[in-house]
């Protein structure tokens, strides 16, 4: 099996090419620009691996994706290259306009011309998969999940383009016959996390004793997925997804942002304790604009569809990552350096470039 992953080096994306190279034994072509998240220290366990081969690249460049996907000749491409911070897309859209809707289009055009001209049985069996996010539904009440037919509402730039590559993928798999299955997941967690994020940067400001900022009052929710958990299931649906179907990806996790706060603080006191409670540097700050109340995954489809089952619990999942962290600055340090960990996405009058 020779499968093409976009965005390879990243958070989600080298998980899923570890899974892939190390545990399913297929040659991956890893493809990534390399942008302020993308980290070729995650790709550190395929490094020298005679089934892996990394290529940095910009999925907006036609030549380059025309060119890697010639030469390389892929049985299925998994696309997960985009920018995914919610917080940079509301004072740089532009970016993410770039590279989650023309990228996308980039890449799906790319991929239809290779895949046009393959036998019929390898045109039967090839399959794109577009990996994106429950961040496309908008936002739920105190009840009720998203399900694969739950209409789209995104509230952020960031939810709104990729809400558009969504389109566009459905819309060549049904336009053009392009074997194309999409995948929306919930919020991701684990090593490897690049630390503006929620989970990551709360472990790494709890260490070195800074405040802990809370959005709001902490009550927004989110279903939280262990990220080993994710990649095995983006292999299951790239595998056994019928084409133009969705599948909703989720880890049946729902905790509130201060809660999820809590629960790191307390592991890390019991792992490595300090003066006092790391509890105590919680700070509620502004809330980020069009912020979403509560997001949810029913992964009911995926689960009895195609047999996939979340083997971590939140407890096991944050308790694996935080000790995950402690072992490993080698690998964050750098990128704390270069991301201090400052706020993001306060001002929404940002004038436009």
């Amino acid at each position: 099996m020779r499968v093409i992953v976009t965005g390879g080096a990243g958070f989600i994306g080298s998980a899923l090419v570890r899974h892939l190279v190390l545990n399913k034994g297929y040659e991956v072509l890893t493809i990534d620009a390399l942008t302020y998240a993308g980290c070729e220290a995650s790709l550190r366990a395929v490094e020298g691996n005679a089934n892996h081969r990394f290529l940095r690249a910009n999925i907006c460049d036609r030549a380059a994706m025309d060119n890697a996907i010639d030469s390389f000749r892929p049985d299925r491409i998994m696309h997960l290259a985009a920018e995914s911070h919610v917080d940079r897309s509301i004072t740089g859209a532009a970016d993410f306009v770039q590279t989650n809707v023309v990228g996308t289009f980039t890449l799906l055009e790319a991929t239809r011309r290779y895949w046009s001209a393959l036998g019929d049985d390898a045109k039967a069996a090839f399959r794109f998969l577009h990996v994106s996010t429950d961040e496309v539904y908008g936002s739920l009440g105190p009840a009720g999940l998203f399900e694969e037919t739950t209409p789209y509402d995104p509230s952020s730039p960031y939810s709104a383009t990729k809400a558009a590559s969504d389109h566009l993928a459905k819309a060549w798999e049904r336009t053009y016959g392009l074997p194309v299955v999409v995948s929306n997941c919930s919020n991701n967690y684990g090593p490897y996390h690049f630390p503006e994020k929620l989970i990551p940067l709360t472990i790494l400001n709890a260490l070195s004793g800074r405040p802990l900022p809370i959005y709001g009052a902490g009550d927004n929710v989110r279903d939280w997925l262990f990220v080993d958990d994710h990649a095995r299931a983006l292999d299951i649906i790239a595998e056994h997804g019928r084409v133009g179907e969705t599948y909703n990806v989720g880890g049946r996790n729902e905790r509130r942002n201060i809660d999820v706060v809590r629960r790191i603080c307390t592991v890390l006191d019991d792992l490595v304790p300090g003066e006092a409670p790391r509890e105590t540097l919680i700070e509620f700050v502004v809330d980020r604009p069009g912020h979403d109340a509560r997001y949810a995954i029913d992964a009911t489809k995926l689960e009895t569809e195609l047999g996939w089952r979340a083997q971590e619990t939140f407890e096991t999942g944050i308790e694996k990552t935080v000790s995950w962290y402690l072992a490993n600055e080698w690998w964050w340090r750098p990128l704390r350096d270069k991301y201090d960990g400052e706020r993001l996405g306060l001002s929404t009058s940002k004038a436009p470039v």
